[in-house]
C-alpha cells in the first residue's frame, strides 16, 4: 500500500507473498485446474522496478506456489497494449496456450481491472475482499484466496 492505494512491490524487501497463495493453488491444481498468474507491472515501464527484482519476485511465486504459468504486462497506461488489464489480452493468451475453456474458468483478483479483464475474456470473477476495493461491484466476494479456491471447487461450471 502507498498512500492508501494498492501497489505492486518495487523491491524485494516490499514483496510479501499472500500466506494462502500456495494452499489455494495446490487445492485448485490437485482438482485439475490450471493456475495462471496474470499481472500488470507498469513500474517496469516507469523505471521504478528493476527487471531482476521482478524476476526474483516471480521466481518466489513459482517456487512457493507451483503455478503453471505467469504472464506479465510490463507496459504503462499510455502504451495502448492489449495485454494490460482491464483488457483481456493476458487471459486470452493464457487460454490459447493452455487450451483453457474460459466459459468454465475463474479469475481471482482484487481490483476492478481484474474484474473487467475477466468479464471481457468471458470467465467468472471472484473478488478477494480488501479495504481498498469496497466500491468494486461483483457477484462473488470472498475473504481470502483459500475461500476463493473452495468457491471454484464448489461451482457447477
Amino acid at each position: 500500500m502507498r498512500n492508501g492505494e494498492p501497489h505492486s512491490p518495487r523491491t524485494r524487501e516490499e514483496f510479501v507473498l499472500n500466506e494462502d497463495a500456495a494452499d489455494a493453488v495446490h487445492l485448485l491444481k490437485s482438482s485439475g485446474y490450471v493456475a495462471i498468474v496474470v499481472t500488470n507491472q507498469p513500474d517496469i515501464a516507469r523505471g521504478k522496478l528493476r527487471h531482476e527484482d521482478l524476476d526474483w519476485m516471480l521466481d518466489q511465486v513459482w517456487q512457493r506456489c507451483r503455478v503453471d504459468d505467469i504472464l506479465v504486462c510490463p507496459h504503462d497506461d499510455g502504451d495502448a497494449c492489449s495485454c494490460r488489464k482491464p483488457l483481456p489480452g493476458m487471459i486470452l493468451n493464457g487460454a490459447r496456450k493452455w487450451g483453457i475453456d474460459l466459459g468454465k474458468s475463474f479469475m481471482i483478483g482484487d481490483t476492478w481491472k481484474d474484474r473487467d479483464a475477466a468479464s471481457a475474456a468471458g470467465c467468472r470473477f471472484i473478488l478477494i475482499d480488501a479495504p481498498y476495493n469496497q466500491n468494486v461491484e461483483c457477484d462473488l466476494r470472498v475473504a481470502g484466496l483459500r475461500d476463493a479456491g473452495r468457491l471454484v471447487l464448489e461451482s457447477d461450471l
